[in-house]
Parts: structure tokens; C-alpha cells; sequence
């Protein structure tokens, strides 16, 4: 039981470790507790050692996300245009119209980048309904369980966060107007077919889409990779 715990503390922790003196406090009390001969401290303890791993892991999550060109400089989670209006895109660009896409693309990216920073205290909310159970299932589950689990438990909060930061931020930027104006030059332009589309909600989608990524690619990396096993902790955990 004790073990699953001490895995689900290392889990996200590889991120962080270089910068965060926070972080290798936390390590160095779970690795004490979990050093044989040494009394063992209650679940309670443990637990809240386990929770503030978690803070810290996803925390960086979040700060890779949240700040500029969070999104928009990394190819796995930049923010395009909507498949279903690639084709509008590539019509537009034809008819020169290309750096106004462009401009559309950007501000996109950066309303996800503004909204991100909201994440955090929500997924600090899941960790603290963390059970034994989860602990188990992710212990046993697949490389991206733990992402699995945020996933699970905050996309309904987080889509209910990002929305009004979202809508917020397009507005003050003028997406919204971008986008009808673009909209409108498409119209103009001969067999060209356009649709009216809700780009807000697809922004919170795209940007939810890309912070579950990039926290699920520190767990396949901890998981994964002897490398990133950083501490005796998370090479003890992990190595076996």
C-alpha cells in the first residue's frame, strides 16, 4: 500500500526537480519515510506528502503552458485552425490574405496561454480527492494514468474555468472580429464554401487537449526513461 503511495508521489516530479528546492525537501522526508528501520509516519502524513508532490508536478504543467508562446512555439499543442475550416484557410491564403490568418492563429494561442494559469488550483482540488484506490489504479494502469486521472476529474471544471478566460481574452484581442472579417473576405471568394463556427469553444477544447499533453508527457518520461529519474527515490520506484 505504502509503495503505491511513494509511486504516485514520484510520478510527476521529474519535471520540477531541477528548479525547485520545494520539491527536494519533499523528496528527501517521503525517501525517509521510506528507508527501512525507520518509524513510519501515519497515512495522514503520507498522504499530504503525496499531495504536494502532485501540486508541484502538475504546477509545472501549468507554467509551461501558461506563459507566452506556451502554446504557440511548441508544434505538439500550437493551436491551428479547425479542420473544418482548413480549406476556408487555404482559400483565404490564396487570395492574400494569409497574414490575417495568421494573426487569427496567433491571438488563439494566445487566449489558451492566458487561460492556462486557472488549471492549477483545480487540479490541486483532484489531488486533494486523491484516495488509496487511485493510488492502486494508477500504480497498475497505463503509461498515462495519472493524466488519466486529472483528465477524468477536472475536464469538466476546467472547460467551466476556461471558457469566460477564454471568450475574455479572444474579445480583447479582437479574434472575434478576425475571425468574421475573415469569414467575410471567404464569402466573397468564388466556390468557396464557409460555415459560421463556435471558435471559442473550440480554443478551450484545443487548449485542454494540449495541457493534458504536455502532463502526460512528463509521466511517459518519468515512467519510461532512466534519464529522467533524477533522485535514488525515483530510480528505486520506477527501476523495478
Amino acid at each position: 500500500m505504502r509503495r503505491a503511495i511513494l509511486f504516485v508521489s514520484a510520478l510527476l516530479l521529474a519535471s520540477a526537480a531541477p528548479a525547485s528546492a520545494q520539491l527536494d525537501q519533499i523528496l528527501k522526508e517521503i525517501d525517509t519515510y521510506s528507508r527501512p528501520g525507520v518509524g513510519t509516519p501515519g497515512d495522514a502524513k503520507i498522504g499530504a506528502a503525496l499531495k504536494q508532490a502532485l501540486q508541484v508536478g502538475t504546477e509545472n504543467a501549468v507554467k509551461l503552458t501558461g506563459k507566452t508562446d506556451g502554446y504557440l512555439t511548441n508544434k505538439a499543442i500550437k493551436i491551428l485552425m479547425p479542420e473544418r475550416l482548413r480549406t476556408v484557410e487555404r482559400g483565404l491564403r490564396t487570395a492574400g490574405y494569409g497574414s490575417e490568418v495568421d494573426k487569427l492563429v496567433l491571438n488563439m494561442n494566445r487566449a489558451a496561454e492566458r487561460a492556462a494559469p486557472s488549471a492549477k488550483k483545480i487540479f490541486w482540488n483532484a489531488i486533494g480527492g486523491m484516495t488509496i484506490d487511485d493510488a492502486r489504479r494508477i500504480l497498475g494502469g497505463t503509461p498515462t494514468a495519472a493524466t488519466d486521472y486529472f483528465k477524468s476529474k477536472t475536464s469538466a471544471s476546467l472547460t467551466l474555468a476556461f471558457r469566460p478566460i477564454v471568450d475574455q481574452a479572444m474579445n480583447e484581442v479582437g479574434t472575434t472580429r478576425q475571425y468574421n472579417e475573415l469569414l467575410g473576405q471567404a464569402k466573397a471568394i468564388p466556390f468557396l464554401k464557409t460555415e459560421n463556427y463556435d471558435l471559442d469553444r473550440y480554443v478551450v477544447g484545443k487548449a485542454l487537449d494540449g495541457l493534458f499533453h504536455m502532463v502526460g508527457e512528463e509521466e511517459r518520461k518519468i515512467r519510461a526513461d532512466p534519464a529522467a529519474r533524477v533522485t535514488d527515490l525515483l530510480k528505486e520506484v520506477f527501476g523495478k
